[in-house]
């Protein structure tokens, strides 16, 4: 079975070439949702961050303070460092789980917004894939989907690889700078792709 690390920065459409793949058939892992799932309220993950944090990393109602914890990690390494411990080893063990249970799949997906930063998953993936498109898109994208300021967008852009950087080190390129169609026809032409190497 072959395992393709699926990548891409904030705005890029890494999310929509996921369900694409996955409405072609291919089992896709998502960090960021397991992430997300991992820190619902009531989870251990959760009840560590509070802990770590402190009380203003939780909302009354006991869930996340998202805004609060994005502002402490992008201004804080130290903060950034102390998060990712207490999740990437929760997340690696689901993302192991998820795999296990397709083991029987030509080929997986791993969505992983920081593939090339973390180098987390270099050792579990065959292949890179990379879901590029302009940088005023991207901004564009991010600003419309999360209603985030033109600036935060930028700071979270500053903390990940340069496009430079992801084009020369990724095996496989999506452009999507174009129609939800064009971006259909390019998911097609990689799942057939990998269906052969598999």
């Amino acid at each position: 079975m072959m395992v393709v690390g699926l990548t891409g920065g904030i705005g890029s459409g890494k999310s929509e070439a996921a369900r694409l793949f996955s409405d072609l058939g291919a089992p896709v892992a998502d960090t960021d949702a397991i992430a997300h799932a991992l820190t619902a309220p009531d989870q251990p993950a959760l009840q560590e961050i509070a802990k770590s944090f402190g009380k203003d990393a939780l909302y009354p109602d006991g869930s996340l303070n998202r805004a609060y914890l994005r502002q402490r990690i992008f201004s804080d390494a130290d903060a950034k460092r102390m998060l990712e411990g207490i999740l990437h080893p929760l997340i690696r063990e689901e993302v192991a789980n998820i795999l296990a249970r397709n083991a029987s799949a030509p080929y997986q997906i791993i969505m992983v917004p920081l593939l090339f930063e973390t180098g987390a998953y270099a050792g579990l993936i065959d292949r890179s894939l990379l879901i590029d498109c302009e940088e005023s898109l991207q901004i564009a994208r991010a600003m419309a989907r999360s209603q985030l300021a033109e600036a935060e967008v930028r700071a979270i852009m500053a903390t990940q690889c340069s496009r430079t950087q992801r084009l020369e080190m990724a095996d496989d390129i999506i452009v999507n700078n174009g129609t939800l169609a064009d971006l259909e026809k390019q998911v097609r032409e990689k799942h057939e792709k990998y269906i052969r190497l598999a």
